[in-house]
């Protein structure tokens, strides 16, 4: 099968040796998605709400690459450093995903790397 990785502007995939999303055959699965901006600054610092948009919109941008559209989206997942505000993640991710209705999962973090992020999400695709 051939295999397609999709890169983004992060500053993180090269020096951790990932890719944005990878698709391989009818599959495409998109990694941990920050709301970095291309400029590699934080999206929406303290707006848990703007940085989900962002990073799903990121996340669609490399499906889109990849050959997929948003719906070929079964699964997504959210990590949420405050899962007392899981509603504002929710009311995004209802923006892009109610006529869909992704797999969907919700869960607490301690943290992720940088510290203004309020959120990462994934999603895995089939074409």
């Amino acid at each position: 099968m051939d295999r397609k990785n999709i890169a983004s502007s992060s500053n993180f995939e090269r020096p951790i040796g990932f890719s944005r999303a990878v698709r391989l055959g009818n599959i495409i699965a998109v990694s941990g998605t920050a709301p970095i901006l291309p400029s590699g600054t934080t999206a929406h610092p303290d707006d848990l709400y703007g940085q989900t948009k962002t990073c799903i919109k990121i996340m669609i941008d490399a499906i889109q690459k990849a050959g997929g559209a948003a719906g070929n989206i079964v699964r997504t997942r959210i990590y949420l450093k405050d899962i007392t505000q899981w509603e504002q993640a929710a009311k995004a991710h209802g923006e892009f995903f109610a006529q869909i209705g992704p797999a969907c999962t919700f869960v607490e973090v301690k943290g992720f790397i940088g510290k203004d992020w309020l959120v990462e999400t994934e999603a895995d695709c089939v074409l």
